[in-house]
């Protein structure tokens, strides 16, 4: 049995069970509120050291950290993985695009949107955060022009990567609207066998 320790309203954590339940397997989820220090107890960092989720971890106690990283071993052996070369390095490439490019931008407008109060001093950084991220976003559109998926001609892990924080950015703030191609693929995502939705919202 897999057990992920996770914060369901957490992108990098739902892009495991939206990836767990269409490969119809299995799980168990522990619930680990991050944004108010369950990641910071001792107990907690004995499991991951880095103090962050999401966490897999196998009955024989092995441990895996990093949600893009826990993707990639989800996914070996399944469609969701190229099986060729050059079509793994580039989903490889758009994962670090997303952890690298999109997630410091998409992902932080919206924890600070979400979670912090409106006279947070994070706030004022809400106004670049916007900028770049409508720079992240347009890549993206460029790239799904004229295709359907982000690697080759299979939904895979890419997708589901970029899609967890995407299909929520308007928590952050950013007009999806201006970017047909991106709303176009949001909807084939969300039309995949066994897609399940992001289960809680921000408070």
């Amino acid at each position: 049995m897999i057990t992920i320790y996770g914060m369901r309203a957490s992108g990098n954590c739902y892009k495991l069970q939206l990836l767990l339940d269409q490969l119809g397997r299995d799980y168990r989820w522990v619930e680990v509120d991050s944004a108010h220090g369950a990641t910071r107890t001792p107990e907690y960092l004995a499991k991951n050291p880095n103090g962050k989720v999401p966490l897999l971890e196998l009955e024989d106690g092995r441990r895996l950290a990093e949600s893009d990283a826990i993707l990639c071993w989800l996914a070996e052996g399944t469609p969701f993985w190229p099986e060729d070369a050059w079509l793994r390095a580039q989903t490889l490439q758009w994962l670090f695009f997303e952890q690298y490019s999109h997630e410091p931008c998409i992902a932080v407008a919206r924890f600070i949107r979400g979670w912090l109060p409106p006279d947070h001093p994070r706030q004022a950084e809400l106004p670049a955060l916007l900028q770049k991220g409508a720079q992240v976003l347009a890549v993206m559109e460029q790239h799904l022009a004229g295709r359907d998926w982000f690697v080759g001609d299979r939904y895979g892990i890419a997708d589901i990567a970029l899609y967890a924080y995407t299909h929520c950015a308007a928590d952050g703030g950013f007009d999806l609207s201006t970017f047909p191609n991106i709303c176009a693929w949001l909807d084939r995502v969300r039309a995949q066998s066994g897609h399940t939705a992001m289960q809680i919202s921000p408070p």
